[in-house]
């Protein structure tokens, strides 16, 4: 199915352009020479800054996109005989084809969860399968923040699943290709729920909040960070001209652009859902933290509305859809939406 160029849809933040301000670095580092792969002052600087948020230690690797971003992150630690233990929405268990278990050679073990997040009691029947011959062996616990869902795990909960990596042996891996909106929703700066909870791996995002393309590994455990530039490397994630990652990430990283974006993002979500909670036959099934809006809705009003405003089911037998917002969803957007629903239910 193709779907046509549209004013605005409620799909994905993936569907939304670039940022003017990123298009802006992008046309400031393309002029001249530099050396390739990395060498360059554009990425130098771009590391620099991820350090004044995440601390010094920490290992910063640019790499093209998300799947390629949890792939390595993933392969750094885990060996083929190995497992990883996420929820059963995990973007790494659904919406990677396959990719981290052909990558890293290990195992996805997902696990049943009502709101996408895990907790350590979901866990610990996990640990019977360690020592046994016959069965792959536990070793990543990975989560994401936030997580497929919408839902946004506090502070307390990721010490919690830290202290139980900790204490059975697990590395924990954060997929945060939207953590600029948990962030937001936290009110917290990154390094408060990420680094300095014992988080070992993050996937760091930017492409859904404003950005062309590009990732970020951050590695901040050390015991990764000598191996990790050839795990990128052989996993095809070097990008010959990183300047363009990393301008990007400079514009984004600076004066707050992540922020003003993320909590713009969460705020039309949350005036989505406001207004929809006054349609009866529109029922949320998720609490609205970041960007995201799940509701079940009638059956009838589905493909209607999909050819008004292209959206994704999230869930066919009960009706459950997907609505995103984005840095450049207008209270406008949101409204005309609300309308078109209420016209399409006679409301």
């Amino acid at each position: 199915m193709t779907i046509p160029i549209m004013t605005r849809s409620f799909a994905s933040d993936n569907s939304a352009g670039v940022h003017p301000k990123i298009m802006e670095a992008l046309h400031a580092c393309n002029h001249g020479h530099v050396v390739g792969y990395g060498d360059d002052p554009f990425t130098q600087r771009a590391v620099e800054t991820f350090k004044t948020y995440f601390g010094d230690e920490t290992g910063v690797y640019f790499v093209y996109g998300g799947t390629g971003a949890n792939v390595t992150g993933l392969q750094a630690m885990l060996k083929p005989y190995q497992a990883v233990l996420c929820a059963e929405t995990a973007h790494i268990y659904v919406d990677e084809c396959g990719a981290p278990e052909k990558f890293t050679g290990a195992k996805l073990l997902p696990i049943s969860t009502t709101d996408g997040k895990l907790r350590p009691e979901d866990l610990q029947p996990f640990l019977n399968m360690r020592g046994f011959e016959h069965h792959v062996q536990p070793a990543v616990i990975s989560i994401s923040q936030p997580t497929e869902m919408g839902t946004v795990y506090t502070v307390k909960e990721l010490k919690d699943l830290s202290a139980f990596a900790r204490k059975n042996g697990f590395w924990l891996h954060v997929d945060g290709a939207r953590l600029a909106n948990a962030a937001a929703y936290l009110d917290l700066p990154f390094h408060a729920f990420t680094v300095d909870v014992g988080v070992d791996i993050l996937s760091f995002g930017g492409t859904k909040n404003g950005m062309m393309f590009g990732e970020a590994v951050l590695v901040f455990n050390k015991q990764f960070q000598s191996t990790f530039k050839y795990i990128r490397k052989q996993g095809m994630q070097l990008h010959s001209k990183m300047r363009y990652i990393a301008a990007q990430f400079s514009a984004y990283l600076n004066d707050d652009l992540w922020l003003h974006n993320a909590r713009h993002a969460n705020e039309m979500a949350q005036l989505l859902a406001e207004k929809l909670s006054d349609i009866p036959e529109v029922r949320l099934t998720q609490k609205v933290q970041t960007n995201a809006v799940f509701a079940r809705i009638p059956r009838r009003l589905i493909k209607p509305l999909q050819e008004k405003y292209f959206f994704y089911i999230w869930n066919t037998e009960q009706n459950e859809v997907r609505w995103m917002t984005a840095f450049d969803t207008t209270e406008t957007d949101v409204e005309r939406f609300v309308t078109v629903v209420k016209d399409l239910l006679g409301s």
